[in-house]
């Protein structure tokens, strides 16, 4: 009776961790184009992120309600790499949505997995299946197609997408390669990365030109009952996107928070015409938006038969994820 009421427990934990993932990642696209399109200065406005996390961390260890251990010199260091381009990720993704409308920057993005296996392949990695090959060249096919029927097409976003998936995938294969992530929960990654980052952003919005305007401004429009509702709610999603997301991958695995990624996007595709505005609805675009779609979904599919497929190794989730 115990083991069934402690399966029931894990399966519900499990099913949470999905959803509050599946939930905050979308919530959050909406949200950081909706402050975007009131408050330019991206780089500041992930700064002042960081900086909510990395205080709310610190006065939750302060105050006993998080475990989350001090910060250590060797772990700082293992780390720091792995921060810089994750917020670079973070920076260039944001600076893309001023310019991109939301279906096509969450197509831009699904060319990530395309770029891990270009990176994998120069790395020495082994051959994926033919069917992954085939669902990443779809979901770049449908990019093109997509971005030929874009209407609003803007040279500048669409350069950030991409150096936002060139970041992202340096990142994830940084993470896979190093471990440096190892042994640390996700309270203690998230500290880690804010913390590595602040002095880094702060040298960056003052390099960029953004600082001290985007502070005045930021101040002058948090009178705008609308605004601080929406940065509010940008800075508690920011927290618990990233929380969530290690979380769900804790919990579940790897595999699992990326197709919760997928099947997020989906909607968030959906949404994206009829929300916030910016889309000029156009055959083309439509079109190469579902075969992007389409390209993701199968990648899912086929990651998860692939993983089927392995033999059973004796590893925890977190375990595997680190791998």
């Amino acid at each position: 009776m115990e083991n069934r009421s402690d399966a029931e427990a894990s399966q519900f934990l499990s099913l949470f961790a999905a959803l509050s993932y599946g939930i905050a990642s979308m919530a959050m696209v909406f949200i950081n184009k909706a402050i975007l399109m009131q408050y330019s200065y991206s780089m500041t406005l992930l700064t002042v992120q960081q900086l909510a996390t990395a205080a709310l961390i610190y006065s939750g260890r302060r105050s006993g309600y998080t475990k989350a251990k001090g910060l250590e010199m060797s772990t700082a260091k293992k780390l720091l790499p792995v921060s810089l381009f994750y917020n670079a990720n973070v920076a260039f993704a944001l600076a893309s949505l001023k310019g991109v409308n939301i279906p096509m920057y969450i197509a831009i993005k699904r060319l990530t997995p395309l770029a891990v296996l270009i990176a994998g392949f120069f790395s020495g990695k082994g051959r994926p299946t033919t069917q992954v090959i085939l669902s990443v060249l779809l979901t770049a096919v449908g990019v093109v197609i997509a971005a030929l029927g874009d209407f609003s097409f803007d040279l500048f976003g669409y350069s950030m997408a991409l150096t936002s998936v060139f970041f992202q995938t340096m990142y994830l294969v940084l993470v896979e390669k190093s471990g440096a992530e190892d042994g640390l929960s996700s309270v203690e990654i998230m500290f880690y990365n804010s913390f590595l980052s602040i002095p880094f952003l702060l040298f960056l919005i003052i390099a960029t030109g953004e600082f001290p305007n985007s502070i005045s401004i930021l101040i002058a429009k948090s009178n705008s009952f609308y605004f601080l509702v929406i940065l509010i709610l940008s800075l508690v999603m920011g927290i618990a996107l990233n929380f969530t997301m290690f979380l769900c991958t804790i919990v579940n695995s790897a595999l699992t928070t990326t197709i919760v990624g997928v099947l997020k996007g989906v909607g968030s595709t959906t949404l994206g015409f009829v929300l916030l505005g910016g889309v000029q609805v156009h055959g083309l675009n439509v079109t190469g938006l579902v075969i992007n779609t389409a390209g993701g979904v199968w990648y899912s599919y086929a990651k998860y038969q692939q993983k089927k497929n392995k033999p059973p190794r004796a590893l925890s989730d977190l375990e595997a994820h680190r791998k």
